[in-house]
């Protein structure tokens, strides 16, 4: 069994999240379940290296895994192969679109999932944070003389100079790794310190992410999160 939060109300004190300690091996890291989507319980979640993730028909659970799959900038391995797209002639954007950008990652097939975990009130729940200046999107456009096209992009939660990576999707071939690529290159910019992958996949590996024991990473977590930004971050380009 796992805790239960009480629900969220406003203008009241969230429920705390019990401690990370008791989240469980199997399925890793399932710490609690219930709360709300609120911006509060949210930016709360992530500061403490808490996420949300579920899918239709379950109830809201919350994850702290161990170990934890981050990059660190300085890490990321971009292939030969994702050099040469590097040098396309592909337009960058952020934030120009992020309902376009979560409308997309949850739509997207993937070859190993059926569905989507982005449900309606996950989506709402983001273009919250967005709207409140801590959810970002970065976009790959193709353009010609008439038209532009969104083939790629990823969204996450930016708190101090810790990132935290959601989702990411491609509708032509690397654009979610050019994507990647442009965000790193921007977070090294900014002097961020690490970008949260949550989980190990092949995908993320192959970049240079690799995993960390969760009492380094909440850590580096609290420093990150603690830090000062520079002015004029995440403008669209």
């Amino acid at each position: 069994m796992i805790p239960w939060l009480g629900r969220d109300r406003p203008n009241q004190p969230l429920t705390p999240f019990p401690p990370l300690s008791t989240a469980l091996r199997d399925p890793n890291g399932l710490l609690c379940a219930g709360g709300g989507l609120s911006v509060e319980r949210l930016l709360a979640a992530y500061r403490r290296g808490i996420f949300p993730w579920f899918s239709a028909g379950e109830p809201l659970l919350w994850w702290s895994p161990d170990p934890r799959m981050v990059l660190f900038p300085a890490e990321f391995k971009p292939s030969r192969s994702l050099r040469r797209e590097l040098k396309k002639p592909y337009r960058i954007r952020l934030d120009h679109d992020f309902s376009a950008v979560i409308h997309a990652c949850a739509h997207t097939p993937r070859r190993d999932q059926n569905g989507t975990w982005i449900v309606d009130k996950m989506k709402q729940a983001y273009l919250r944070l967005h709207e409140r200046g801590w959810a970002h999107s970065v976009e790959v456009w193709e353009e010609d003389a008439a038209t532009q096209t969104l083939i790629g992009g990823l969204y996450g939660v930016a708190i101090g100079r810790m990132f935290f990576g959601e989702s990411m999707f491609t509708r032509k071939s690397n654009a979610s790794k050019i994507a990647i690529a442009h965000l790193i290159r921007y977070l090294e910019t900014h002097e961020f310190g690490m970008i949260d992958c949550q989980m190990h996949t092949p995908h993320l590996a192959s970049l240079g992410a690799r995993e960390i024991p969760r009492d380094e990473f909440i850590a580096r977590l609290e420093t990150l999160c603690a830090a000062p930004v520079m002015p004029g971050l995440w403008r669209d380009e």
